[in-house]
């Protein structure tokens, strides 16, 4: 997750405002019918264990760091499994100028089930790790193992995958790994987040490529999470941030997914998402409104498989997929 200095908010919030959003008249968003008045959420399979593995494999390669080895094989990996579940897959990749001038060679890497299908859906999390610990106070310029910022959500989006090529439904679906989300220094700006997802809105993979909505998954399998209603979500695409807290509420997980929006502003993939490509994205990620925070391991050595719940994993698998799933026709 992208850090988001109290020093910058307002840059953040100037950001934030000049963004627009809009959304094309084929887009209808979900209903804003009370719980009791819409169709409710069926369970879906989700299998806890398979994402946590892939949680775990993604950690034993180490910092997935641009321009490093371990950055290499893990996105090979992630694209091998994504074949693996029947996805056509797409490698986009890319030399981006970070926040230092290093040259950084990324990769996105695409997914595509069902790809001639035009009713689709857009899930995304970023699989690169961050380069420093800025928020440890110990071995703060070496890189962090990221197995909740970064590998949680890439994890979930595998199982999904998984379960998509099982179920087979009929509906299109596209799950993109964004890379360089956080490489960024103490000294970076706004704009040196999310480099994978600017370059992607702005070199689609596929011209005219569009989606539903979108759903970006980051930080979502630690112990204990808490998913408040996030400030960028809320303003560009909020019917489905509503829509998503319904189907947690159906299948029993309102304990994880607060219904209380949080006012911190900071910049992560769904915001290009949303203005640039114009797809309508929330953001699934952990955030305390109550204490302003992210969690404690956030940004430090801590954030490794110690913090990973299985629970977690199931809460947000099962919303995420079983809102893809009430989008079949």
């Amino acid at each position: 997750m992208a850090q988001f200095g109290s020093s910058r908010a307002r840059c953040l919030f100037i950001c934030s405002v000049v963004f627009l959003f809009s959304c094309g008249e084929d887009k209808k968003p979900p209903s804003t019918k009370k719980v009791e008045e819409r169709e409710r959420a069926v369970r879906p399979n989700f299998d806890a264990d398979s994402a946590y593995n892939f949680v775990q494999t993604q950690v034993d390669f180490g910092p997935r760091v641009p321009n490093t080895a371990a950055h290499v094989t893990a996105g090979n990996y992630l694209a091998a499994q994504l074949n693996r579940f029947g996805f056509e897959v797409t490698e986009q990749e890319a030399q981006v100028i970070a926040f230092d001038k290093t040259k950084l060679n990324i990769k996105n890497i695409i997914g595509a089930y069902k790809p001639e299908l035009n009713n689709r859906v857009l899930l995304f999390a970023h699989w690169d790790t961050r380069p420093n610990a800025d928020q440890d106070e110990e071995r703060t310029s070496e890189p962090i193992m990221g197995a909740n910022d970064g590998a949680s959500g890439v994890g979930v989006l595998l199982e999904i995958a998984r379960q998509l090529q099982l179920v087979q439904p009929n509906i299109g679906v596209d799950i993109i790994f964004f890379d360089a989300e956080d490489y960024v220094g103490v000294n970076g700006t706004t704009e040196d987040y999310c480099l994978g997802s600017q370059y992607w809105a702005n070199n689609m993979h596929k011209i005219g490529y569009s989606a539903n909505f979108g759903i970006l998954l980051d930080m979502v399998g630690a112990r204990g999470a808490m998913f408040a209603k996030e400030y960028h979500s809320m303003t560009h695409a909020s019917a489905y941030v509503h829509h998503v807290w319904n189907i947690a509420k159906d299948l029993g997980y309102d304990n994880f997914f607060n219904n209380r929006p949080t006012r911190h502003v900071g910049i992560d993939d769904h915001v290009y998402v949303n203005t640039v490509a114009k797809i309508p994205s929330i953001d699934i990620i952990q955030y305390d409104p109550e204490t302003r925070s992210f969690a404690p391991h956030w940004h430090t050595h801590e954030d490794n498989m110690d913090v990973i719940d299985k629970e977690t994993l199931k809460a947000v698998g099962e919303t995420v997929l079983a809102t893809v799933l009430m989008e079949v026709n």
